[in-house]
This record gives C-alpha cells, sequence and structure tokens, in this order.
C-alpha cells in the first residue's frame, strides 16, 4: 500500500525538492551573495616564504618547534576567514603560507606579530613630541601595523640597552606579586628614563623596569617589573563593550593569572595618578594604561582606539600565542589570477566537451529519454552552484581548480546512475513486465545498485579529503559534495519524471523517438504495453 501512494504522489516529490532549491537561492539573496568564493589559484592572493632560526641565530631548528609555529601560524591564518589557506613545512627551517583574498601587508603582519604581551604597573608618564619620521624610519609597532619588508619581529631576540648597560635575561630569583608591586626605581633608574626618547630600543625583561612608548608616541611610561605575563591569558575576543562606541579585546586569564591580576588591581587602586595605572604592554609598546579605582575580579580589556579588523587582529594574535622561533621573510609572492583564469577556461572547455559527448549520446542511444537526462544534469548544475555559494559564506569554502575537476567528474557519476537505471527499465520489459511496472520495480533494484555505487564514491572522497594536503582537498570536497547531489537528483527528480513519464502517451505509448519503443528494446508492443495495447486491439475489431 505505501509503494503504490507514493507512485500516485510523483508531483508532490518533485514539487517539494523544487521548492527546496528555491529556498537555496532564497538564502542567497538573504545573503546577497550570488557568486562562490574563489580559491588562491583563481582569484589571486599572497604567498610568503618563512626561513626558521633559533634564539642565537645558529644551530639547527628543531622539527618540533617548527611544526609548533606551522600550527600557531595556521590558526591564525585560518581566523582571517578565508577558505583554501594553506600553511606547509618546507627543507626543514622554512614555512610557507598561502592566503588567498588578502593583502600583503595584512598576512605578513598577521603570522610576524611575536605577540609578547605584559601586564606592568606604571610608575610614570611623561608627554613627549612624536618622532619625526621619514621614508628610512619606520612606525610604532601596533596591533594592526605591518612587519619590515626583510625581517619579521621576533620573539627570542631582544635589543641592546639604551642609554645605559642593562640585563637582558630575568633573574633566577622569583618574586611575589607582593614584592613586585612594591618594586620602586633607583636613581639611575630615573635618571636613564628623563634621558630615553621613544625612537630608543630598551631590553624588554620580566623581573626589570620597562621604558615604553604609546602607540602614537606621544607619551613615554616607566614600568615597573611584571606582574602578570601574557602566557597567562586563556581567551582573548573582540567587540563593543556595552556602552562604549569602538571596538576593545576582552581578556580572560587562567587561575594563577586571575590570583595575580586582582592582587595587583588591589594595590593600584590605593595609589594616587599616575601610579594607580595599569599597563598593557604588546611587543614593547603600551596598548593600553587604564586607571584602576577598585579591585577587579574578573577579566581585563585592551582599549585602544582599535578599529574592528584592528581589534579582530589582535584578538587573534594574543589567542593564539606566540611563535617558538625566531622568522626572517624570505619571499612575498603576490599571486595572479591570470594563470589560473586560463587553466580555469581550459577546464570548463573540456568539461563542456565531456558534457556535449553524454548528452549526445543519451539521445542517440536512449532518444526521448535523453531529455530526462538534460534535466537531470541541469537541475544537478543549479543545485550544486547554490551550495557551492552557501559553502562559501557557511564554512568559507573556495572554489579552486581541483574543487571544478571534481564537478566535473560528477558529471559522469550522474550519467552512471541514468544508465543503470534506464538499462533496469529495459531488463524488467525484457522479462515480460509491462512498461509502467518495469519503472517502479526497475527502480528497486536500480537504487541498491546507485547507492553503493555512490556510496564508494563518497568514501573514495572522503579519505581523500583526510589523507590530501592543499587544495587537493578541494577536489575531494567537491566530488564528495556533487555525489551527494547526484543522490538527491536521482531520487527526488529522476524517479519520479519517469514515473510521470510512464504516464504519457509519449512515452508510456512506446513511440518510435521515445527510447522506449518495443523494437528498441526488442520487444513485443502487447509485452510492453500490456493490456492498454490488447485493449486497443479489442476496441478496433
Amino acid at each position: 500500500m505505501a509503494t503504490s501512494t507514493k507512485r500516485q504522489r510523483p508531483g508532490r516529490t518533485i514539487a517539494v525538492f523544487a521548492a527546496v532549491i528555491a529556498l537555496m537561492y532564497v538564502l542567497m539573496g538573504v545573503a546577497h551573495t550570488w557568486s562562490p568564493k574563489l580559491g588562491l589559484d583563481l582569484r589571486g592572493g599572497t604567498t610568503i616564504t618563512l626561513t626558521a632560526r633559533n634564539s642565537t641565530g645558529n644551530g639547527s631548528v628543531a622539527s618540533s618547534s617548527l611544526d609548533l609555529a606551522r600550527q600557531i601560524l595556521q590558526q591564525r591564518v585560518d581566523s582571517l576567514g578565508v577558505g583554501e589557506s594553506s600553511v606547509t613545512t618546507q627543507g626543514g627551517n622554512q614555512i610557507i603560507v598561502s592566503v588567498p583574498n588578502v593583502q600583503k601587508d595584512q598576512l605578513v603582519s598577521m603570522v610576524g606579530q611575536t605577540a609578547k604581551l605584559a601586564f606592568r604597573d606604571v610608575y610614570d608618564v611623561q608627554q613627549v613630541t612624536p618622532p619625526s619620521t621619514s621614508p628610512a624610519s619606520s612606525a610604532s609597532p601596533t596591533p594592526s601595523s605591518g612587519a619590515s619588508a626583510s625581517t619579521l619581529p621576533t620573539a627570542p631576540g631582544l635589543p641592546p640597552a639604551a642609554p645605559s648597560a642593562r640585563p637582558t635575561a630575568p633573574s633566577t630569583k622569583k618574586q611575589t606579586i607582593d614584592q613586585l608591586l612594591q618594586w620602586t626605581p633607583s636613581t639611575q633608574d630615573q635618571s636613564d628614563f628623563a634621558q630615553w626618547t621613544c625612537g630608543d630600543t630598551f631590553p624588554d625583561v620580566s623581573d626589570q623596569p620597562l621604558f615604553a612608548c604609546d602607540k602614537t608616541q606621544t607619551a613615554k611610561y616607566l614600568l615597573g617589573p611584571i606582574i602578570v605575563p601574557g602566557t597567562e591569558v586563556s581567551s582573548a575576543s573582540a567587540g563593543i563593550p556595552q556602552g562604549a562606541v569602538a571596538p576593545a579585546v576582552q581578556l580572560s586569564f587562567t587561575s594563577a593569572g586571575q590570583s595575580a591580576f586582582t592582587a595587583a588591581t588591589k594595590v593600584l587602586a590605593s595609589k594616587s595618578s599616575p601610579q594607580n595605572q595599569f599597563a598593557i604592554v604588546l611587543d614593547g609598546t603600551v596598548i593600553s594604561a587604564p586607571q584602576v579605582s577598585y579591585q577587579i575580579n574578573g577579566g581585563a580589556q585592551i582599549d585602544g582606539n582599535f578599529t574592528q579588523a584592528q581589534a579582530n587582529d589582535l584578538a587573534n594574535i594574543l589567542k593564539y600565542g606566540a611563535l617558538p622561533l625566531a622568522f626572517d621573510l624570505s619571499s612575498v609572492e603576490n599571486i595572479s589570477a591570470t594563470l589560473g583564469g586560463e587553466q580555469l577556461r581550459a577546464g570548463i572547455i573540456a568539461g563542456l566537451i565531456g558534457l556535449l559527448l553524454v548528452v549526445g549520446y543519451s539521445f542517440f542511444y536512449y532518444r526521448g529519454l535523453g531529455a530526462v537526462v538534460v534535466g537531470s544534469l541541469a537541475v544537478a548544475a543549479i543545485i550544486a552552484y547554490s551550495s557551492i555559494v552557501l559553502l562559501g559564506q557557511a564554512i568559507n569554502f573556495a572554489l579552486n581548480l581541483p574543487g571544478i575537476a571534481g564537478v566535473i567528474v560528477a558529471i559522469g557519476i550522474t550519467a552512471d546512475s541514468f544508465i543503470v537505471y534506464f538499462e533496469r527499465i529495459r531488463d524488467e520489459i525484457r522479462e515480460g513486465r509491462t512498461l509502467r511496472t518495469s519503472i517502479e520495480t526497475g527502480w528497486e533494484k536500480a537504487r541498491k545498485t546507485i547507492v553503493v555505487a555512490d556510496s564508494v564514491s563518497l568514501l573514495s572522497a572522503g579519505v581523500l579529503f583526510v589523507l590530501a594536503i592543499g587544495s587537493v582537498k578541494g577536489f575531494a570536497f567537491t566530488l564528495g559534495l556533487t555525489t551527494l547531489i547526484d543522490l538527491a537528483i536521482v531520487f527526488f527528480f529522476t524517479k519520479p519524471v519517469m514515473t510521470l513519464l510512464g504516464h504519457t502517451d509519449f512515452f508510456g505509448g512506446g513511440h518510435k523517438w521515445s527510447g522506449l519503443e518495443p523494437e528498441h528494446m526488442g520487444v513485443s508492443a502487447e509485452s510492453l504495453l500490456g493490456r492498454r495495447v490488447r485493449r486497443t486491439t479489442t476496441k478496433g475489431a
């Protein structure tokens, strides 16, 4: 009874399927996106090569440190929200970063930031005149600044002290939070601070004072030892705080970091300005120095008149940590999409040739049933296009040349499903069943073969996606996606359409161009049309 009910409602199945397709395009309209995201080889992007060195600049680089750096860079690059990014190691001391749709300066800044974060108490602040800039001089480091054209900021190396010699490594003697908060500068510290300017360098040592400027270089700070190191930050996120108008970065601490931060704010709240300020220092630059008026038991907030993009960049850098190695920027290459465009045209031409051959063969061998093949392929193309566009928005999937190859291969997979179904119908008719019965019984037998064949393709695509690296994943992804689409097409479009066509005079009546004519399949008209033919003959007599 259930089978009979389904046979009587193929139109409903097609209508629901059409509604789902329409909904996909409605979602594209809501997202205001009508074209897929393109990969590095189609749209262009940036590839940079980083050469690693250890803290001394000599000796070999440990493979474990290089792999850790690669993981951190991959996380940073993924946070940019683009698809098809690739971060790979090469030659034992190099990391290759390739990202589509990202400008060179933004990518260099993202992967090069060392993100050495620290929280220090403020002892003195002085307003200064910002140093004059020239083409030979570089701006002070900020969360959104680009790195040098030849060398990236490095985590291990530290500049020489100025104006007097100072320790460049922390003392082995650990101090408590109370001892750190009781620190006061020596006479030499204050004398050096008075002479120090924002253009000078200064060693950033955890248990020593630090001279630093804000990012505009209009104020210089005399800071005490590190109270809370950046390694105690457990998470960072960017957003606009309630009641604020500019984005900020919200920080959460580990248990030890939160304890130290709470103890520090309790002491600072009892002091007068400027010694009640808490400086947030990133790579030797004071990003923010808020005053503390009460004990803070929660996380911290970095305010710096950021744009949303700058706040996001800073949060991602802090969240994903500092690089375990120092890196030199060996090369930066802006990739043009011209070559990819030429390959794309060649691929499309090859795909069209293959499609025309499939369609031509379908009409030659299956005659009128070729229209079913064309219709199914057209619906598959419509669904595949909308799926790729929506997945680009949902999971940042970027279509590349191997991905297009996966789509072209799907033409053969879909055509194979038609052949299996059509031949099963012919087999059923040759066994003596009527056309309409053969459409149903042939489907029951063909769908098992279709599901098994597509399952093998899905398994292959899944294994390839897991094991492959780089752009080959795009081929595996689109192959799996189009295989799923093929299953949907065969179940919810091709089969219902065949049921409907079986009730028409052209196909159900065995017209000589329908592809279901008795002579074409080597059976008699009585066997093909059953009672209908016999009734027509009796009536004519």
